[in-house]
């Protein structure tokens, strides 16, 4: 079904084109897209289907969704990102930080992730507890992915976002990067992945999980086969992915 999306101004787009710039600007500059990246889909990742609740409305930036465990070390990001939107203060945090991780994601020489602004901000952060949790498996992928709406080439698709970024042990208990080259967007993850443990590089275990599916795996083979499908795939996922409860169906 063809999604409907609520009209915005010619200034807002104008403003949305401006900020798009001064973002790439800046996660060039400070080489943050990880991070960027992490903000965005932990700000979306909050939605339910069923309860029309969380997702990427811009309730991270409150304290109470910050500080959840899953959240640790995004209020760098947050605070990267703040002189710029003082800067844009027509544009809703909801599409400001949806904006920053595709900027992310394109910079580092991944997928064009279409963007679609009209998101408004909501005051009312979802409970903890709705993220990926990365000592777990593919039970647990399924449940919260599925919670999202999003499908298991979904979950192998977004899961290779992590060829961006490293782990810190302080934030989540694991410590070092996925790939090589952690500011480069690629389809060395699922590679890395299908080559098994290396010194240096991460495998987590709802990383690893992925093998132990079927279904998954045959993607993992798939997109380290092919950068082109991953890129494809991927692009999809990370728009439902920010747009999960937008525009609002009611």
């Amino acid at each position: 079904m063809t999604k409907k999306y609520p009209p915005v101004s010619e200034e807002y787009a104008k403003a949305i084109d401006k900020c798009r710039r001064k973002l790439r600007g800046l996660i060039a500059e400070k080489k943050c897209a990880p991070i960027m990246l992490r903000l965005a889909w932990h700000s979306a990742g909050t939605f339910d289907v069923k309860t029309k609740t969380g997702g990427p409305f811009g309730t991270i930036r409150h304290p109470d969704e910050l500080s959840h465990g899953a959240n640790k070390g995004l209020d760098i990001a947050i605070g990267l990102l703040e002189p710029i939107k003082d800067q844009f203060p027509q544009i809703s945090y909801a599409d400001f930080y949806q904006l920053a991780g595709v900027v992310a994601v394109e910079i580092t020489g991944g997928p064009t992730v279409p963007f679609h602004p009209g998101r408004q901000d909501k005051c009312e952060p979802p409970e903890e507890g709705r993220l990926p949790d990365a000592t777990q498996g593919v039970d647990h992928l399924r449940e919260v992915f599925g919670h999202m709406g999003l499908s298991d080439k979904d979950i192998v698709a977004l899961s290779g976002g992590h060829t961006l970024g490293r782990c810190h042990k302080e934030r989540s208990g694991f410590e070092g990067p996925w790939t090589p080259n952690p500011l480069e967007f690629d389809n060395s993850y699922f590679k890395e992945l299908l080559t098994g443990e290396k010194e240096g590089l991460l495998q987590l275990p709802s990383d690893k999980a992925l093998l132990e599916d079927p279904i998954l795996r045959s993607y993992v083979e798939k997109y380290a086969k092919d950068e082109d499908a991953f890129f494809d795939d991927y692009a999809e996922a990370h728009l439902k992915l920010s747009e999960l409860g937008f525009p609002d169906e009611e």
